[in-house]
């Protein structure tokens, strides 16, 4: 009855069918964040593709220029000089055959996963583990590189890796409550912008349909999709 009563006070002054600009809309989502964490802000973007056409499938990595305020475990495949690049960059766990044996084990100890190319048939095998995850290496999004060292930096720094689901909508965190307005702006704007880039030529009419931020324990916000971009 508390949630309930809690929800049913955060969602006062919010018209659930008003498209709000961005910046009204992020202003009433932090101010309802109440709980005693640190929430995280979401943004959910639904788009005018169909995922099931490989034609139309929209993924891809930003970085948001503010960070998103969580700290990445970062899994490294890779072997030798790479493998020292990336402890040296700061990933949580590197190894080849060990952390292959681990995984297939079921140990995932980290949240986004890098791969040298030459490790790829190694990796290809954990499929079936990451896949469902949607942790599994892609050259497409920066996450199949020899370059582990900036890969391994733009994760703990703030990128974010963006996948439209199979109901047409694109899922992100965009920071902490306790970044101000305008960091939550420019991190929403930088995703949009990505997301706008990364159009398949597959989709046609409206690409950006429908917007909508919240936190994670408040009450959705719909916005004006034409004010996420630019």
């Amino acid at each position: 009855m508390a949630i309930g009563k809690r929800l049913k006070k955060a969602r006062e002054g919010v018209d659930r069918e008003h498209l709000y600009p961005l910046a009204d809309a992020i202003k009433m989502v932090k101010e309802r964040a109440k709980s005693k964490f640190d929430e995280t802000i979401e943004i959910a973007i639904n788009l005018g593709v169909d995922p099931r056409h490989a034609d139309q499938m929209v993924r891809g990595v930003v970085n948001l220029p503010n960070g998103t305020g969580r700290t990445l475990r970062v899994g490294v495949f890779a072997r030798g000089a790479k493998a020292e690049e990336a402890k040296a960059a700061g990933a949580d766990v590197v190894g080849a055959e060990d952390l292959v044996e681990k995984v297939q084990g079921g140990a995932i100890d980290f949240d986004r996963c890098i791969a040298t190319p030459d490790m790829m048939p190694l990796v290809g095998r954990l499929g079936k583990v990451l896949g469902p995850r949607g942790m599994m290496p892609n050259p497409k999004i920066g996450t199949v590189t020899m370059d582990v060292a900036n890969a391994v930096k733009g994760a703990k720094g703030g990128s974010v890796e963006f996948r439209v689901e199979k109901a047409g909508i694109v899922q992100a965190g965009i920071g902490k409550a306790s970044f101000s307005e305008e960091k939550l702006v420019e991190n929403v704007k930088a995703l949009a912008d990505a997301v706008s880039k990364a159009k398949p030529a597959g989709s046609k009419g409206t690409y950006i349909q429908r917007v909508a931020v919240s936190s994670t324990m408040g009450p959705g916000v719909k916005v004006e999709p034409g004010t996420i971009l630019g």
